[in-house]
């Protein structure tokens, strides 16, 4: 078991031009940016949260993209714009962002 409460797994995949979309390209690398210095702001989280640049996350082209464990909370489609609203609400708040929650379709 994973000595963090929260996990922020940000995706930093990137493509070559004129294939398929991927988070780099979309702006991820800003997104783990400022969650990293949202993160530094808390020092009373440092123990129980933590963030990751990770591979591919899948939603491609509903990307950037950040998947938040255990408790397996998606989100896609993230801006910088939207950081400091999930560094508050979740990464110390502990409550989802619900408008940015990503809602995998059904097929």
């Amino acid at each position: 078991m994973s000595r963090f409460a929260r996990h922020f797994f940000v995706c930093e995949n990137e493509r070559p031009a004129g294939g398929k979309p991927s988070c780099k390209a979309r702006g991820s690398s800003e997104v783990l940016a400022l969650l990293h210095e949202g993160l530094a702001r808390h020092p009373e989280a440092w123990a129980t949260v933590t963030v990751t640049a990770c591979g591919c996350l899948g939603p491609c082209f509903d990307g950037p993209s950040v998947v938040v464990y255990p408790e397996g909370v998606w989100y896609a489609g993230v801006r910088a714009e939207d950081v400091a609203e999930i560094v508050r609400e979740h990464l110390v708040g502990g409550r989802p962002v619900e408008r940015l929650i990503y809602r995998w379709p059904e097929g």
